[in-house]
């Protein structure tokens, strides 16, 4: 049961690399292109963005 929840951590920790790459991007990504290459739901994504990247990694949105 522990390789399970290790594989687990191991692929979230992936998919999070991931998205900040993707989000590292000169013209950005959108919400469709994450869901594809995370192959989660549009909510699991929003929800990410939201309480990962805005809250804990203190990240400033700026409207254009």
């Amino acid at each position: 049961m522990a390789n399970k929840a290790t594989k687990l951590k191991k692929q979230a920790v992936n998919k999070t690399q991931q998205i900040l790459a993707m989000l590292q991007h000169p013209n950005g990504t959108s919400i469709p292109e994450l869901i594809k290459a995370t192959e989660w739901q549009a909510h699991s994504v929003r929800g990410f963005l939201a309480g990962t990247v805005r809250k804990k990694m203190v990240l400033i949105c700026t409207e254009s």
